[in-house]
């Protein structure tokens, strides 16, 4: 069974669903069945929400101050579960809740999520991964045709609804591309965060 808590780097990671809408070429879950203390993160099905629930139960949040939905899959793909399990932290720990994704949940959907994401989440790391569509495309191999627009366009609403937005890259990109990630985040009024390849 897999896991659905898991620790890696002193935070806990909730992994709610395999789903996800890209294919990212550089994606770990191509490389690895796991990272930190999971022994498996391959889901045989998602888990219901019963179990999230009771995984929420049996995990013990000492020492910790944030709780983060990221898996091998994307979040809000299991949109139900993440917000049903997110008001279940938030009723019995005391924890910040932030969500790592894609920021294609309002494509997935065909409406605007975020309204209901700002009822339970505190923040959100938006994958950027690279300074234009084309390259974007090429990489992360969304399922939709008009996704960087419409990523970018949910990091400036999400900036504008919760309490910190940031889009996040990995520092393996060449420097020209991070300074370009860079001005794109400005005009969009996002913060970026430049994360260490590891």
């Amino acid at each position: 069974m897999a896991d659905i808590i898991y620790t890696y780097k002193n935070q806990v990671y909730a992994n709610i669903t395999n789903k996800c809408d890209c294919a990212c070429t550089f994606c770990v879950r191509s490389l690895k069945d796991a990272v930190g203390e999971a022994t498996t993160l391959w889901h045989e099905k998602d888990p219901s929400l019963e179990e999230i629930k009771a995984a929420i139960d049996a995990f013990d949040f000492t020492g910790y101050e944030e709780f983060v939905f990221c898996g091998y899959g994307e979040p809000t793909c299991a949109l139900e579960n993440l917000l049903a399990s997110a008001k279940y932290i938030k009723e019995n720990h005391d924890l910040k809740i932030r969500l790592n994704t894609n920021g294609l949940g309002n494509l997935y959907h065909k409406r605007n999520i975020i309204p209901e994401l700002a009822t339970v989440i505190d923040s959100v790391s938006i994958s950027l991964n690279a300074p234009d569509a084309e390259s974007y495309q090429k990489v992360t191999r969304p399922q939709f045709e008009n996704a960087y627009e419409a990523m970018l366009d949910f990091a400036e609403e999400c900036n504008h609804t919760l309490s910190h937005t940031q889009l996040s890259i990995v520092d393996v990109l060449p420097a020209e591309d991070i300074k370009k990630c860079q001005e794109i985040a400005d005009s969009r009024g996002v913060y970026l965060k430049v994360r260490k390849y590891s």
